[in-house]
């Protein structure tokens, strides 16, 4: 430790090496310009005699040596001692001070060559040395000072924040690897994002114009699609990733054993068609069940944080048991979402009567028929009016069209029949389109979370913009059965705003792989906590009137801060990868950039081949379509409640048809009408 007398006795050795410079320069002027001595009679016998044993040295032969000697013990006096630092020094300053003191302090020698008297002469070259002399004292003691105080020129501690990343390609059948550069230790570096059990869940989050879709979730596309994955790709901004898919498959179809089939959602310009309330998916009533909410909460988005609530159950209910009702039907001859929207327009009393006939159904709509024949209209509406207004948003042609149809069936995993789906969106239609792809997503996650099933990769872009509770369940249980699944999200917040604080703190926990660029708030703050702290220097500085003093430590501190994520770069991303039991990854965080070859993928996006044209569908075959549906159930209602009658008769007073003239006049009670009286059936 320092003490005192250190301090004290360091000063002294700064002090007599500084003095010995000053007396070697004062000996080399005495030697060199001694005529100039002797005649002003500044010499004595007993200085000379002593000069001359110090000259036999050869210190002092020429002017070369003394001064450089003179200039060394200069040198070593100013770098072994430190002072005040003074914040208006500049370095040009400094640079100049000690370059003209050089150029001063060697280039005096040409003033021997003057024509002028030596007295002249040797009063010049000394004071000419001196002023370089001086100069080089003052720029050294100034250079010293700043070059102590230039460690820390990191003012957002960039420096201190970097860490040892990943520089192995790691590959396996399954990963997803992505070139980086990332800096450490003031290098650029190369490095890897290895993510080699994508199994575990992939969470690419960021804000709009981060990059994910174009540094991420194209590099997702085109690895699983190589490595032979069957796929579900939830299109966004349909067709921009559908495109890619379709020739990325065209490209790698030789790498499937079975060449995968490739299918096109489209509900605005109908290409394939599915059903994805086909009978032969749903086995028992729970499958209506899951499919009935999946469609009212993706109407109403705000009903996903009331579950359990009265006017949120009553119309799931009663959709589910429309829903069951058609899948019993003659084995689900008319079990297809259009038939359910058109099934639950007609009135109540046919309704009613119709769905008693199933007796898996009876306990659901128990509840509603009691309210009915109590004449509890307000209460029948609330329950009922909700399912049937959102529905009536489905009502069109083009959606009908695409839902009642066969092409395909959604287990994409299916090792006979692998295939690749694309299920585009449009974002200026959420609120109609939403509800109907959450279905097919809710349907296809059940279906392909099964054993024996060829590997799949499920990317959903934009995910908040679905409802598909089910990811959960997927995510936890699907990892055995090779199911990986992609999220890409803008932020936690938006997750919670669309599904529930509960929800998104499941779906931030769960996921093994987390990618994430710039995101603020409270994601920020999360993800920096998730990634934890790292050893990081630390200086502090301390100026006072005669000394500046620096104290540098140690400490732990974030690795990555939220304000740092808050302030990434497009295509610049900080995270965590997962790895496996036999695969083991040491530098599991990563903060780089992803490196895109832009001129190749520009070039290879130019090169895409449009999405096939798979049938031209014209207004009137959506016409015919539409009105079949609608026959259908007129028809299956005709023909039902011609062969059999209610169990009970239900009362087909409605209180809301009074005219002006009964309006608050007692009513009289009428005879029920037969259903085989009912000559006209409102659709």
């Amino acid at each position: 430790m320092e003490t005192g007398e250190d301090i004290q006795g360091l000063r002294k050795v700064i002090d007599l090496t500084r003095l010995i410079s000053v007396t070697i320069l004062c000996f080399h002027f005495y030697f060199i310009c001694y005529k100039v001595f002797h005649d002003f009679g500044l010499t004595a016998a007993v200085t000379d005699k002593l000069l001359g044993n110090i000259a036999k040295t050869g210190l002092f032969v020429g002017s070369v040596r003394s001064k450089v000697a003179a200039l060394l013990f200069l040198v070593i006096s100013v770098f072994g001692k430190s002072g005040k630092k003074d914040e208006n020094v500049k370095m040009k300053h400094i640079g100049g001070y000690i370059i003209c003191g050089l150029f001063l302090y060697w280039l005096s020698v040409l003033i021997f060559f003057l024509p002028v008297n030596t007295i002249m002469i040797s009063g010049i070259y000394i004071s000419v040395t001196v002023i370089g002399y001086v100069m080089i004292l003052m720029g050294g003691a100034w250079l010293t000072r700043v070059l102590k105080l230039q460690s820390n020129k990191d003012i957002f501690n960039s420096e201190n924040e970097s860490f040892p990343q990943e520089e192995r390609l790691l590959q396996n059948e399954y990963s997803v690897n992505i070139p980086t550069k990332y800096k450490f230790k003031g290098q650029i570096r190369d490095g890897w994002f290895n993510c080699i059990n994508p199994f575990r869940s992939i969470l690419v989050s960021g804000s709009a114009g981060a990059g994910k879709t174009y540094f991420v979730i194209r590099h997702i596309i085109d690895q699983h699609l190589q490595k032979g994955f069957s796929m579900l790709l939830y299109d966004f901004k349909f067709d921009d990733l559908s495109k890619m898919a379709y020739n990325k498959l065209l490209k790698y179809a030789k790498n499937y054993d079975v060449k995968p089939k490739f299918y096109v959602i489209d509900l605005e310009n109908p290409k394939h068609r599915c059903n994805p309330l086909d009978p032969d998916s749903m086995l028992d009533i729970t499958d209506a069940t899951e499919s009935s909410r999946t469609i009212m909460l993706g109407l109403n988005k705000q009903w996903l944080q009331k579950s359990g609530d009265f006017f949120v159950e009553s119309p799931i209910n009663f959709l589910t048991a429309v829903i069951w009702f058609l899948r019993k039907y003659q084995n689900g001859k008319y079990c297809t979402l259009p038939h359910v929207i058109e099934l639950m327009m007609i009135d109540y009393d046919p309704l009613f009567t119709l769905l008693q006939q199933e007796e898996e159904v009876k306990a659901l709509i128990n509840p509603f028929i009691s309210a009915y024949r109590n004449n509890a209209s307000a209460q029948l509406e609330g329950q009922i009016a909700s399912a049937k207004i959102g529905l009536a948003r489905l009502s069109s042609p083009q959606l009908y069209y695409v839902l009642s149809g066969n092409d395909f069936t959604l287990d994409i995993n299916n090792p006979e029949e692998p295939k690749i789906v694309c299920i585009g969106n449009n974002p200026q239609k959420i609120e109609t389109y939403g509800a109907v792809l959450s279905l097919y997503v809710s349907r296809l996650l059940k279906m392909v979370n099964k054993k024996g099933k060829l590997k799949s990769s499920l990317v959903f872009d934009e995910f908040p913009t679905i409802v598909a509770t089910g990811i959960v369940s997927t995510i936890s249980t699907a990892r055995s059965n090779l199911v990986s699944v992609t999220l890409g999200i803008q932020s936690i917040e938006q997750v919670k705003k669309e599904y529930g604080a509960e929800f998104a703190e499941i779906i931030a926990g769960i996921s093994g792989n987390i990618i994430s660029g710039q995101v603020t708030g409270d994601s920020a703050k999360r993800l920096s906590e998730s990634f934890g702290k790292i050893m990081q220097d630390r200086e502090s500085l301390n100026i006072n009137s005669s000394d500046t003093s620096v104290t540098r430590s140690t400490q732990m501190d974030s690795a990555i801060p939220a304000s740092k994520i808050a302030t990434l770069s497009s295509g610049e991303f900080v995270g965590v990868v997962s790895d496996s039991p036999d695969e083991r990854i040491k530098l599991k965080m990563f903060h780089a950039e992803f490196q895109n070859d832009h001129n190749a993928i520009a070039l290879e996006d130019a090169n895409y081949v449009p999405l096939p044209e798979i049938r031209k569908v014209s207004f009137e075959d959506l016409q015919e379509n539409y009105l079949k549906i609608k026959n259908d159930i007129q028809q299956l209602i005709l023909n039902q409640l011609g062969e059999q009658k209610p169990d009970k008769p239900l009362s087909t007073k409605n209180v809301e048809s009074k005219s002006k003239k009964t309006r608050g006049r007692p009513t009289s009670k009428k005879p029920v009408k037969s259903i085989k009286e009912t000559k006209a059936i409102s659709l």
